[in-house]
């Protein structure tokens, strides 16, 4: 069995305060996940200027603009998760939801891109994406297949790798939304890894997916599911995220090689109960 990559989405879950990004990267470190994930907006160009003055109450103010502009980190903080991700050792990538946005993540030095669910009908982002060449995570949440079909076919197109994300776009998902058979579906289909990105509150769905084969896990992660925030609820907290690393990782050495012998203590039970 081969080892499946964790992720820690940490997304929007640091609420605008990088030391919040700082507690959840060291968090992933300590859990052994292979890599942290953030999501990037140029907020004026997501939303229209319509939502954005759309009356909204958080901890910025009382419209949806405050609001994720308060959440959104610019280059300072950024250039603070780079250098505080390579000190510790653990990878990091972004979503973004728009052209300036992948520009912007594009201008550090990352191994991998990442398409959110939200994006991927945008033909234009994912065209830019796969002409970069970086090994994608493409998630499929709220897609029919016939429009992963067409976004397949861009990967294809640039000769990008790639790997499919099966999930469901609910917060919190109930865990008979998974579905986790669409793992075998989306691997039949279009011959690739298929990963598994959960918004379910608990572990077993995830960690089910793992013992399925999932090439990788991603999920959120938070110091505390009761604090502000669309993700938190949604989310793992750092010391079940912990637990499920820690279970997905000892995976391989239980599934073994298939190949019938007998250990050496297996032998001597076998000399005491057979002669």
């Amino acid at each position: 069995m081969e080892k499946t990559f964790i992720i820690g989405e940490i997304g929007i879950n640091h609420n605008g305060d990088i030391d919040i990004a700082k507690q959840l990267i060291d968090w992933a470190v300590l859990a052994g996940a292979d890599a942290v994930k953030f999501q990037k907006r140029t907020v004026e160009k997501v939303y229209s200027k319509e939502e954005l003055d759309r009356y909204r109450e958080s901890p910025w103010g009382t419209t949806n603009r405050e609001q994720k502009m308060g959440l959104e980190f610019g280059k300072e903080e950024y250039d603070e998760i780079d250098r505080y991700c390579k000190e510790k050792g653990i990878e990091w990538f972004a979503s973004a939801w728009d052209i300036d946005s992948q520009d912007f993540i594009a201008s550090y030095d990352l191994k991998y891109n990442k398409i959110a669910s939200a994006m991927l009908n945008n033909k234009e982002l994912l065209d830019k994406v796969a002409k970069e060449g970086k090994y994608t995570f493409v998630s499929t949440g709220m897609s029919t297949m016939e429009e992963i079909d067409e976004a397949v076919e861009v990967f294809k197109k640039y000769d990008c790798p790639f790997e499919l994300v099966h999930c469901n776009s609910t917060y919190p998902m109930k865990n008979e939304d998974a579905n986790l058979e669409m793992l075998n579906t989306l691997k039949d289909r279009y011959g690739c890894k298929v990963g598994y990105s959960g918004h379910e509150t608990g572990r077993i769905v995830s960690f089910a997916a793992a013992v399925m084969g999932a090439s990788s896990i991603e999920r959120h992660i938070t110091l505390d599911r009761s604090m502000y925030g669309s993700d938190q609820a949604a989310s793992l907290e750092v010391a079940d995220f912990h637990k499920l690393c820690k279970d997905i990782k000892v995976l391989p050495e239980i599934f073994g090689d298939g190949v019938k012998k007998l250990t050496d203590a297996e032998n001597e039970v076998k000399k005491k109960l057979r002669g």
